[in-house]
């Protein structure tokens, strides 16, 4: 048997966004967006505070902001879906740079409706 160990940090951040549609779009409106990672890290245990800083910093840049404004959706429809996917290669990225590897991440836009994607090898 082979364990393998990880850490999973909720965060969550105020941002609002429109969903571009082929006849235009939508209505601008807030979401307190939930973002799960499950990382794991070389270290069996590591400092929360620092993990959890490394993911701010990343996720501040999505803070109070209209998402349609940012230019990483500037032609990007910030979907939950495309807004994930964001996150991931960012938050991935930004974790191997500290010494972890992003196993899994869940993005919520509504307390019944997540949108996940997970990594099937290290």
């Amino acid at each position: 048997m082979t364990k393998r160990y990880s850490y999973k940090i909720k965060s969550y951040v105020n941002a609002s966004h429109a969903i571009r549609w082929a006849t235009g779009s939508g209505q601008k409106h807030t979401h307190t967006w939930e973002i799960v990672c499950e990382l794991h890290t070389t270290d069996k245990m590591v400092a929360f505070y620092d993990i959890e800083k490394i993911l701010h910093q990343a996720l501040d840049q999505l803070s109070g902001k209209f998402l349609n404004d940012l230019p990483e959706f500037a032609t990007v429809n910030p979907t939950v879906e495309n807004v994930t996917e964001f996150l991931f290669g960012k938050l991935d990225r930004v974790l191997r740079e500290n010494g972890a590897k992003l196993l899994r991440i869940e993005v919520s836009d509504s307390p019944t409706r997540s949108y996940c994607i997970d990594v099937t090898d290290l």
